[in-house]
């Protein structure tokens, strides 16, 4: 039985892993703050700590070893230093999540590969992901840490939409108001389900080829965006009046939109998959986003709650709507 420590384990991409672990027999423990936005399976150890508390690490640990730390946490090399105090000298696998955004913007060439050049100068988060590699394959070559780095794209399950808005989208869809979308719509997007993501990396885990090697996680479907939106529209029992706007447009009206869509969703994004699914020929792509968008349009229907409209930026996006009607 594997041994296998989640730092999260309920977010969007870790909740599908954790589940996909319990499912294969390991013997799974999170650790989090306990605010957790997904519940767990039977069976998982869960242990309440802050994950950026050496000292309170420790305590909550003891002296437990693991196969393999799956670290979902680290976005700055502040935060990998702190795992790597705890966990490099007591887990034969330190499995990093860092980000395929991370990848050169706009790309030279795709498929994307693992070769593909580290370089995004429009968004800070992927800019902080390279420093958090470098550091880690730094401690690889100098003391030996058992690292496996990996780049998930555009993950989602049904509690996370792809678009701009998020429910503020759909809202509008459903009140026959327009939604923004970025650029002419045409532009093609890999977007996976975390139950796929699931499959490779749990594949990963305890596999000896995994060990010092670098992988894209993606899957294979890459619909355009207006196709992104029309699913949404269609499960949302509506249509969609879209709206094309400039990613740079956007990014100027509605500037916390900015940096993930000039830095990463405004370019068109196709992946190589080959060397992960040499490890783990079982991954594919087996949930398109047209099931993915009924399954998330169920979850919210189901949960009145979840279905918060952002006020600022349901204006913003009818500010950029004002602009390109009155240019067209």
């Amino acid at each position: 039985m594997t041994s296998i420590l989640y730092l999260g384990g309920t977010g969007t991409i870790s909740a599908a892993c954790v589940r996909r672990s319990v499912e294969r027999g390991h013997d799974v423990t999170v650790v989090n703050r306990g605010n957790a936005r997904r519940d767990l399976p039977d069976g998982v150890t869960s242990v309440s700590a802050d994950v950026r508390d050496a000292a309170a690490l420790e305590e909550a640990l003891g002296e437990r070893e693991f196969d393999a730390v799956a670290d979902f946490l680290s976005f700055t090399p502040a935060h990998v230093s702190t795992g790597l105090d705890v966990f490099g000298e007591r887990t034969g696998q330190y499995v990093f999540i860092s980000s395929a955004s991370a990848y050169q913007k706009p790309p030279a060439r795709v498929p994307v590969t693992e070769r593909t050049p580290l370089e995004n100068p429009f968004w800070k988060y992927s800019r902080d992901k390279i420093a958090c590699e470098d550091m880690l394959t730094a401690a690889a070559d100098e003391r030996g840490l058992p690292l496996t780095i990996i780049r998930p794209s555009h993950t989602y399950d049904e509690q996370l939409f792809p678009t701009l808005g998020g429910w503020t989208d759909i809202a509008r869809m459903r009140a026959g108001r327009p939604v923004v979308v970025h650029g002419d719509g045409t532009s093609l997007w890999t977007i996976t389900h975390s139950d796929d993501f699931a499959v490779a990396f749990t594949g990963l885990i305890g596999h000896p080829g995994a060990i010092g090697e670098d992988f894209t996680i993606t899957g294979s479907h890459a619909p355009t965006w207006n196709q992104i939106y029309e699913w949404l529209a269609q499960a949302a029992g509506t249509e969609a009046d879209l709206v094309h706007v400039a990613s740079e447009t956007i990014a100027l009206v509605a500037p916390d939109l900015g940096p993930g869509l000039v830095g990463d969703k405004a370019h068109s994004m196709l992946f190589d998959n080959a060397k992960v699914q040499a490890l783990v020929p079982e991954f594919a792509t087996t949930i398109t986003f047209d099931e993915g968008a009924r399954r998330i349009l169920a979850y919210y229907d189901a949960h009145a709650e979840a279905q918060v409209v952002d006020q600022q930026l349901d204006a913003q996006f009818d500010r950029l709507v004002a602009h390109a009607r009155s240019v067209a």
